[in-house]
């Protein structure tokens, strides 16, 4: 049964060759003028300066965790804990690179060309980061596997499967410091900026003349491109991992049930790649389409993967995989409706902004917590629905079915940050307004898919985080622990104070999470407010646009916050688990990885949609509506806005790495905590 395994393999190189293809387009595209090149270099040396020191803190928390690892747990844990540390790092850096490359060839296409050049550009650089995802973790997850089961002799299954998780912890590991530091940066630099140069001075978002518009332009890139592209980059191994954890714990010797979850990811590639080429014409029916288009193919190939490696055991696995993907994209649905500024609820959010800021917010609220309901019935239905059908192995491969389109997901989040920049670049560089036209329309439909993508994220998260749930319910050590307690519903019962006690921990720790990177937020936005004044004040001739300003000065501001404020936050997903589980029992860490699981949930829905409808009703009111730029209605949206920012593109985001490293946590840690617990050498 290699076959199976080699062609998931081949497909994960199939996948980074066309991603080195669409570097090479990409790259051939011009740059456009000598004032796009000059502030195209302003973002790339400001992403490259802060990238370097973030990667090079987090390559410090990862060394110590995987010797830790290699100690306590297993050599070959640790080594695929840093292996996948290091793939989570590597598809980050090449994500960021290409996308600061291709914003001013976005906008140069949009000045020479048109709106389709300039999707064409835009699109194939989000497309880099995407295919980097699913081929790099597809890859390594394979190779890793038939490495450390010796070419999948049926004696190694279970110990191998093991030992992979690893990969997934180190994923995660990088995945949550690199959103939660690229999410620091991103709004602080976007609040100070917005506050001083929008608020107080009156002048347009991207005016070259704000000290802050660099930092800001880099914050897109750090926050969105790198951060999105290693949370699903972690989101996507841990569905397989956890999913091959199962299959080889409940099904080994037969290996067709360990390797399916990696036939399904490859066929998601498949189906990924042909919906690729579809994008084009109008933007936002172009990726609406290529998302459609992915799914069904993925439905398809999945029912002959199954048919094929289970026989006749393959309706349950398959209904499973079609559960997740059917979740997944009512997900990314709601979250479309609840934000999309030409849809109901952002457009009653700008209506409410005429009567002041307190009603904007106040309804903004309102929709946030609305828009969290029909996802999480529907993430609800497909995990029980999973269940009956096939067991604890049907809800981890569900997670794999609605990941199994990430490929096309993290194409269309990159694409935003991408556009965004373009239409800076175009605004500072004074392109004529037929271009901003355009560059604006491509924005627009950027940030709508920038809000499916973090729907669709922590949906995804929820379903990958019940996954490992499930896998670490599974694992002997944790059997064994629970034989002697009593059996698996005594540690699972509610009743149990342990348990319950956990659950109300768990329920916390989000929301110690979630203030911890607001305030981050709010401390760094506070220093560059105060260094944007100051420029505006004693820089001579600022404001008329005879001078320049020091940007370096903003960006070097966001990057020392954003690196000093990253590491508790982060911290805290892998201590908890393991104080919980040593000082209360293996009881009370179940508890507090279900409460998490349910508080994340909650939260990162709320807080990613509230934030972008808050978003696009400024928006609206910007293009014309309810008295347009400079009315009150617009200054009470752009104060909704701003309170909505570090949600939507911080703590929101950040939430669903953060329970599933929590959850991985746990399923590495729990052997090496029950030895502790039951005297065991």
């Amino acid at each position: 049964m290699t076959s199976p395994l080699l062609f998931s393999a081949l497909i994960g190189v199939i996948a980074i060759a066309y991603m080195g293809y669409l570097i090479w387009r990409v790259l051939k595209e011009d740059e456009g003028t000598p004032r796009m090149r000059e502030i195209a270099s302003f973002i790339r040396d400001g992403a490259r300066a802060y990238m370097k020191k973030q990667y090079g803190m987090i390559a410090i928390i990862v060394l110590a965790i995987a010797i830790a690892l290699a100690l306590l747990i297993s050599p070959l844990t640790g080594a695929s804990y840093a292996i996948g540390a290091i793939c989570s790092s590597m598809v980050g850096f090449i994500g960021l690179h290409l996308a600061i490359r291709a914003n001013s060839r976005t906008a140069n296409a949009a000045r020479s060309i048109g709106l389709g050049k300039a999707l064409d550009v835009a699109f194939k650089g989000g497309s880099v980061l995407g295919f980097g995802v699913v081929g790099i973790g597809l890859l390594g997850v394979a190779a890793l596997y038939y490495l450390y089961s010796n070419g999948l002799e049926p004696a190694k299954l279970v110990e191998a499967a093991s030992e992979i998780v690893g990969f997934s912890f180190g994923a995660s590991t990088v995945a949550l410091f690199a959103r939660v530091g690229g999410g620091i940066y991103t709004k602080a630099a976007d609040i100070g900026a917005d506050l001083v140069g929008k608020v107080e001075k009156g002048i347009p978002e991207d005016d070259p003349r704000n000290p802050g518009v660099i930092a800001d332009n880099v914050g897109d890139n750090v926050g969105d491109c790198a951060g999105m592209g290693a949370d699903l980059f972690e989101s996507y191994v841990g569905a397989i991992i956890s999913t091959m954890v199962i299959g080889a714990v409940l099904h080994a010797p037969r290996i067709e049930w360990v390797v399916l979850p990696l036939v399904i990811a490859a066929m998601g590639i498949i189906s990924t790649l042909l919906a690729s080429f579809s994008v084009r014409g109008d933007p936002e029916k172009a990726l609406t389409r290529a998302s459609l288009i992915a799914a069904i193919a993925v439905a398809i190939l999945s029912y002959f993967a199954s048919r094929h490696l289970l026989g006749g055991d393959w309706l349950g696995p398959y209904a499973a995989i079609l559960s997740g993907l059917v979740a997944g994209v009512v997900v990314g649905e709601t979250s479309d409706y609840f934000t999309s500024k030409d849809k109901p609820p952002a457009q009653r959010v700008a209506m409410a902004a005429q009567a002041g800021a307190a009603i904007n917010i106040l309804t903004g609220f309102s929709m946030g917590f609305l828009s969290t309901f029909i996802p999480i019935i529907f993430i609800a239905i497909a995990e029980m629905a999973s269940f009956l059908i096939a067991g604890v192995y049907g809800v981890a491969i569900s997670a794999v079915g609605m990941l199994s389109i990430t490929g096309l997901v993290v194409a269309a989040d990159a694409y935003g940050p991408i556009t965004d920049n373009a239409a800076g670049i175009a605004e500072m560089a004074g392109l004529e307004e037929g271009v901003r036209r355009i560059t604006d329309k491509l924005d627009s439909v950027g940030n709508t898919m920038k809000s499916i993508s973090k729907g669709f994220a922590i949906g995804s998260a929820a379903l990958t985080a019940i996954a490992f749930f499930a896998a670490l319910t599974q694992i002997p050590a944790f059997s064994a622990y629970a034989a002697a307690r009593g059996g698996l519903g005594e540690v699972l019962n509610l009743l149990n104070a342990r348990t319950f006690a956990g659950v109300l921990i768990g329920s916390s720790i989000p929301a110690l999470f979630t203030a911890l990177v607001i305030l981050g937020v709010s401390d760094g936005a506070f220093k560059l407010v105060e260094e944007i004044r100051r420029q505006f004040r004693e820089v001579e001739g600022l404001m008329e646009g005879r001078a320049k300003p020091d940007y370096a000065a903003c960006v070097s501001i966001a990057t020392s916050n954003a690196l000093r404020k990253l590491v508790a936050p982060g911290l805290i997903a892998i201590i908890a688990p393991v104080v919980v589980g040593l000082a209360l029992g293996i009881e009370a860490l179940v508890g507090m990885i279900a409460g998490a699981i349910v508080s994340g949930l909650l939260l990162g829905l709320f807080q990613g949609n509230v934030g972008n409808t808050w978003d696009n009703a400024k928006k609206y009111i910007e293009e014309g509506r309810l008295g347009g730029k400079g009315s009150p209605a617009h200054a009470a949206a752009v104060i909704g806005d701003t309170c909505g920012d570090p949600m939507k593109d911080s703590s929101g985001p950040a939430i669903n790495i953060f329970i599933k490293l929590m959850s991985v946590t746990a399923l590495v840690a729990t052997p090496a905590i029950i030895r502790i617990l039951m005297g065991l050498p």
